[in-house]
């Protein structure tokens, strides 16, 4: 576990994010502070909602929150790092004289580091791990009754269910973000506040933080796979599905609060079902999610190389309402690289499995992370991923240096690379990424696209509107965007627009409904019109 730093100047992550939710003032206020990643996000709006129906109030400002819960992010290096900054700045609020009484770590670095964070990091009264999110709204009280915690010695979660993914439905594990039948249950007033709604029947609460037409929703949690680098599996456990009737109510909840796009996550969306008994069970769930009514767009995010399968391509590419996007977990592209890291595939393999996407879908999206510098990696294995990325036409490119990971396999390789190579490789693989990605986007000028309007920049005199939106192929947050232009404007509609310039990965469009409008090219800077930098 990385030392813990004392408060600096720097920001809060840029990822950090307070709910934009319910009134403060009076009473017990919590503040929800996110880090990390979208499955994060859905934790953070679980308990959000079982904090509402405890009669908690929200707020967006931590200075006005008797309790300040930080949802940290295990991951990486600079995610714990993150985490930790954002405790200790929230902190200083106790030490302004504040309203501010208690300041609690969840989440995965919580969940990771159990005990030794909280001896670590004194600045935070409480270090809670996934067991407490069930009665979360009893810890906080003892919190503020100056009660103290005992927090959890860190194990491996994997362990806590059955080595048979068949047994696993039945098994009493805390899992974020699926519930409880009967304790959840149990914890569901009958007069739940405005906004706060049962998300899965009576199973799991949830309470949107941040609005807009977008949700992430967890398909799953935990991961079965072992790639020799990641310790994820060890702190979210052991692949666990969501039950299909579970995730069509929430869905459908989320159609009537607005809702218009669902963005399914997990560790591995791919392997959906298989302890449920039918390993291809995605297939028949994803036609039923985009019928929900109110929902126009379903995307699947992480969805692993080896276990994509013909009939889900064909789902993906052919169904209306679900998105031909494809959020793949490459990794590397050099076989003996690929094989260290315990996982599968090749660069002929991948350049093949895209070419079947393109074959039904031109237009598909298709991104994915690569890390550079593992434990013996070449020269020529660089090459081979240089190479693929070519080969690839990806829209959006995640280029990652190597690190050791505690309690990995990786960490206990020899043949690892000096910092100083892993920079260099870092530093040119992603100068090449952004030249690729942003020669994709110019591909698709002249392309017509299905934006979704997510945010009103700008309305001139004569009425025309100026939008930032998605298109099909980028996802929330890390696929770029869609600068559009046009009359009638609305957050929350999906709007047919032609691509007439980019801008590395975000591309600049008209609308062709409800109205045209022609601009000058945004990279011109002396164009009257010309786009944001960014």
């Amino acid at each position: 576990m990385p030392a813990p730093r004392t408060a600096s100047d720097e920001r809060p992550a840029e990822h950090a994010e307070a709910p934009a939710a319910a009134t403060a003032g009076g009473g017990r206020t919590v503040a929800l502070v996110t880090l990390g990643c979208a499955r994060n996000e859905v934790d953070s709006e679980e308990l959000a909602g079982r904090l509402e129906a405890d009669g908690w109030k929200l707020t967006e400002d931590a200075s006005d929150a008797s309790v300040v819960l930080v949802n940290t992010c295990g991951f990486v290096e600079s995610a714990k790092k993150d985490s930790i900054d954002t405790v200790l700045e929230a902190a200083d609020l106790k030490k302004d004289g504040g309203v501010t009484q208690a300041v609690v770590a969840v989440g995965c670095m919580a969940e990771r580091y159990g005990d030794q964070l909280a001896g670590a990091l004194p600045e935070a009264d409480a270090v809670l791990g996934f067991d407490d999110y069930e009665d979360i709204a009893g810890r906080l009280r003892a919190i503020l009754a100056g009660e103290k915690h005992t927090s959890h010695v860190p194990r491996d979660r994997r362990k806590l269910l059955p080595l048979s993914p068949a047994a696993r439905q039945s098994a009493d594990v805390a899992v974020p973000g699926h519930g409880s039948a009967d304790t959840a249950a149990a914890a569901v007033p009958e007069d739940l506040p405005e906004g706060v709604a049962p998300a899965s029947g009576p199973r799991t609460l949830r309470r949107r933080l941040a609005g807009g037409p977008v949700a992430s929703v967890k398909l799953a949690s935990g991961c079965d796979r072992r790639c020799s680098f990641c310790a994820i599996p060890s702190f979210r456990g052991s692949f666990l599905s969501r039950r299909p009737t579970d995730l069509l109510d929430e869905v459908r909840w989320l159609g009537g609060e607005g809702v218009r796009e669902i963005v399914l996550v997990s560790e591995n969306s791919t392997s959906y079902g298989k302890d449920l008994g039918d390993i291809r069970l995605l297939e028949t769930l994803l036609p039923e999610l985009a019928a929900v009514d109110g929902i126009e767009r379903v995307r699947v995010n992480y969805l692993q190389p080896a276990e994509m399968r013909p009939g889900l391509i064909d789902v993906l590419t052919g169904t209306d309402g679900v998105t031909p996007y494809f959020d793949l977990s490459f990794q590397h592209a050099s076989e003996p690289v690929l094989r260290r890291m315990r996982r599968f595939g090749s660069r002929e393999a991948f350049t093949g499995l895209l070419e079947q996407v393109r074959a039904k879908a031109p237009e598909a999206g298709a991104r994915s992370n690569f890390i550079v510098g593992f434990p013996g990696e070449t020269e020529e294995d660089v090459a081979e991923l240089e190479r693929f990325l070519t080969e690839a036409r990806l829209d959006a490119i995640g280029v990652f240096g190597y690190s050791d990971e505690e309690g990995t396999e990786a960490a206990g390789y020899d043949g690892k690379l000096p910092d100083e190579v892993v920079a260099e490789r870092l530093e040119r693989v992603s100068r090449l990424a952004e030249e690729l990605t942003a020669q994709r986007a110019e591909e698709r000028i002249g392309t017509e696209v299905t934006v979704l309007v997510e945010e009103i920049t700008d309305i001139a005199e004569d009425g025309t509107v100026t939008a930032e939106g998605r298109a099909a192929h980028q996802a929330p947050e890390i696929d770029g965007l869609t600068m559009l232009v046009g009359r009638d404007l609305e957050v929350g509609t999906f709007v047919r627009a032609l691509v007439y310039a980019s801008e590395g990965v975000d591309l600049y469009a008209t609308a062709a409904e409800p109205a045209h409008a022609v601009l000058d090219d945004p990279a011109d800077p002396d164009s009257a019109s010309a786009g944001p930098a960014r």
